[in-house]
């Protein structure tokens, strides 16, 4: 039975929707016979095109504003506009009308909150005498005409220039012009938003000043207007030409465009690393561990010309191979044993494993993943749709981790820094609709049956399964739709595919991505290099997804190969691969290099005794120094769930931490063993160089390590001494 409160609600409802009817069609009316004095039709405001952008410009509609989810103060808008039709409602009809006053424009609540005259918690956003203020006083005195299906859109916007070269310290004026659908054009710098996607290097102001840094390198600045986006990209070289540029050599096609870009930069690359910087540098980027003091012997004297690229051929065998690709994936896929399961977790695990044990081409282990169907004791890969558990969860992180693309604002609201719109979010959903769970004799089977519907949130239509950037088709697919989406995702003309994984790599072995975030490719974040980023891909599309192929060539460039030490030329860079950057050791590799180096092991749960941190499956095992040193939980798909960057806290673990300190006294220890093997202290000193930093000592180090161990009295404690500092110092914390 309904209450008087219940009649109360529902006419005012049915007020509000007849009332904002008969408002739109009194205000349209008006508006096609409106003329000016001159006998010309006047061009007439809409509420979409020109009111809406004067709210974003000035931050009305975002999230930190009246866009949040539960608005501000009473009034709530769409995040950036996003349902122009809500925000209308919103802005003329509730509030008892307050907000607008067409009788007395300059009475209304919008524009007395916004120029200060009353009291506005976001403070003064647009002065009277700016002509955006105009626009909304005016719209208010004319009717606050919403606007028709026939009057004109917005088809594009083009920023202009489109690219140039600037200098240090450097300006560009941004100029931004809206293309209508019936042909005209309209400059709306003034209300486009701008953001540069490297501020180091340049930075833009409201306005689309641009302001060039001190460093040398490529940065692209965006300007968005009602949905679409368009980029500036600058090339900054360094301010003092190199006159005889030296023709540098190239091992493969890697340097051929890291040198042309180098060279437009005004940059010389850092000589290349001698063989014990190679050696531990490849050993940690390949297998996540340090050659032990037999391996550093050995290939520090090996004189074979080939001896690098041999090298890496050993290491791509290892084990330890599978054991830390299986870490790198496992991180993105989730193997998260509080959500799986101790069993299904390990058994998911152990199949992506496997998958980089035998090198499965990487085009067919998604292939896998995604098409899984049947007993999940047949098909482990399927636990990817456990702990990815709802449609709209798996069209976001499959996006984000294989095609890097971030998609899941566009949930909500058109991407505010791309093209992506809800269609296309829902269009990548409708692929996942139909995979479900159900019991069987077998246990629990994975299927994707049925014909379940996507709708539309705002608009309440149909939309059917397709995949970005793709027209979406007129019906619904009558099989399985993911096989459609794996089929486009992995063809060899798919760009996205290819180049996200090949940038993955890149940025691994590198220290920094091609696009950076690496899960954030769009059109307003390019890649540094774009040719570097199409030939790394189509290398690897050629080589069929041969996840090794790519590490070899990679790992046999000069670019690589390069020394951390800089050069008057290249001090600052740190986006063109001048010199080799400094990586911090990820949780688990810094805690199997602590190990290995004492000489004593950790014990992990459910991993048996003997078994190293680049093994463990379980992310959720307790660990301080993991935890302390950014090991992910597995909780979204992003890659930067992982810690990369250094703090205080791990400074003070390694300095002060106890467990460190029992390792490096253990009885059993290697510490305690070297001591003893070695009566002299310079070959002591050889071996704890050689153990904590896979080379040898300089003349300089050993004096002053011989020096310091004979003025101590007890030579054990000497010995722990230098292995404390030794595994304090960058050299053994980063991979350089």
């Amino acid at each position: 039975m309904l209450t008087p409160t219940h009649h109360l609600g529902r006419l005012f409802v049915l007020a509000l929707i007849a009332g904002s009817a008969f408002l739109l069609q009194r205000q349209n009316a008006y508006s096609q016979d409106r003329v000016s004095s001159d006998g010309q039709s006047e061009r007439l405001l809409n509420f979409e095109n020109d009111i809406l952008p004067v709210l974003s410009r000035y931050g009305c509609n975002s999230s930190g504003c009246h866009g949040k989810a539960e608005g501000q103060n009473g009034f709530k808008l769409s995040v950036f506009g996003f349902d122009p039709e809500a925000d209308y409602i919103a802005l003329v009809m509730e509030g008892r009308g307050r907000r607008v006053f067409p009788a007395v424009p300059d009475q209304s609540l919008l524009l007395q909150k916004i120029c200060g005259s009353m009291p506005h918690g976001g403070g003064i956003r647009l002065e009277k005498t700016r002509p955006e203020y105009s626009t909304l006083r005016d719209w208010i005195a004319s009717g606050m005409r919403f606007g028709t299906k026939e009057d004109p859109r917005i088809v594009k916007i083009d920023l202009s220039p489109a690219e140039r070269q600037l200098p240090f310290s450097g300006e560009q004026q941004l100029n931004v012009v809206a293309t209508y659908s019936d042909g005209k054009t309209s400059d709306v710098t003034a209300l486009a938003q701008f953001q540069s996607n490297n501020y180091g290097l340049a930075s833009v102001d409201a306005s689309g000043l641009v302001t060039i840094g001190q460093s040398a390198g490529t940065v692209a600045v965006m300007a968005t207007y009602l949905g679409h986006v368009d980029t500036f990209r600058i090339l900054i070289p360094r301010p003092d030409a190199i006159e005889a540029y030296p023709d540098l050599p190239e091992n493969n096609f890697i340097d051929t465009y890291v040198n042309r870009r180098l060279q437009q930069l005004n940059i010389l690359p850092s000589a290349g690393c001698n063989d014990a910087e190679f050696l531990r540098r490849v050993y940690l980027d390949i297998i996540g561990t340090l050659p032990t003091v037999d391996e550093a012997k050995s290939f520090l004297s090996d004189t074979h010309p080939d001896r690098r690229s041999m090298l890496v051929d050993q290491l791509l065998q290892r084990p330890e191979y599978a054991d830390y690709w299986a870490l790198k994936w496992s991180d993105l896929l989730r193997v998260n044993r509080r959500e799986l399961g101790h069993k299904r977790a390990f058994e998911y695990y152990n199949w992506i494993r496997r998958s980089c044990a035998e090198n499965k081409p990487l085009d067919q282990f998604v292939r896998e993943l995604l098409l899984a169907e049947g007993p999940m004791t047949d098909v482990p890969a399927a636990n990817f749709y456990k702990v990815v558990d709802k449609p709209d969860k798996m069209a976001s992180a499959v996006s984000q981790i294989f095609l890097g693309v971030r998609i899941e604002c566009a949930q909500c609201h058109h991407h505010p820094f791309d093209r992506w719109s809800q269609t296309d979010f829902y269009g990548m959903q409708a692929f996942f609709n139909q995979v479900s769970f159900k019991t069987s004799m077998r246990g629990e089977i994975i299927q994707a049956t049925g014909n379940a519907k996507t709708l539309h949130p705002r608009t309440g239509q149909e939309v059917f399964a397709h995949a970005l950037n793709t027209q979406m088709p007129d019906t619904s697919l009558a099989t399985d739709p993911r096989k459609m989406l794996v089929d486009w995702m992995t063809a060899n003309d798919n760009p996205m595919f290819a180049h996200n994984l090949a940038n993955r790599m890149w940025a691994h072995f590198m220290g920094l991505g091609l696009v950076e975030p690496v899960d954030d490719f769009r059109v307003t974040n390019p890649p540094s290099n774009p040719e570097l980023l199409d030939a790394l891909a189509k290398s690897f599309v050629e080589k069929r997804f041969d996840v090794k192929n790519l590490i070899r060539t990679i790992t046999s460039s000069l670019a690589y190969q390069r020394s951390g030490t800089v050069n008057n030329t290249n001090s600052t860079d740190e986006q063109n691969y001048s010199r080799f950057l400094f990586k911090q050791l990820e949780a688990e590799v810094l805690l199997d290099a602590v190990c290995q180096t004492t000489g004593v092991e950790e014990k992990f749960r459910f991993v048996p005794k003997g078994g190293r941190a680049i093994q463990l499956w379980d992310s959720n095992a307790e660990h301080y120094l993991l935890k302390i040193f950014g090991r992910p939980v597995r909780a979204t798909a992003c890659d930067c769930e992982r810690i990369s960057e250094p703090t205080v806290s791990q400074v003070l673990h390694v300095l002060n931490s106890p467990e460190i300190q029992s390792k490096l006294s253990h009885q059993a220890g290697r510490l305690v063993a070297l001591q003893k093997d070695y009566s002299q202290d310079e070959p002591l000193v050889e071996q704890l160089y050689l153990t904590f930093f896979s080379r040898r000592p300089t003349e300089s180090e050993q004096q002053v390590a011989v020096n310091f161990i004979k003025s101590q009295s007890d030579r054990q404690q000497a010995t722990e001494d230098l292995a404390w500092s030794m595994l304090n110092s960058l050299e053994f914390l980063f991979n350089h």
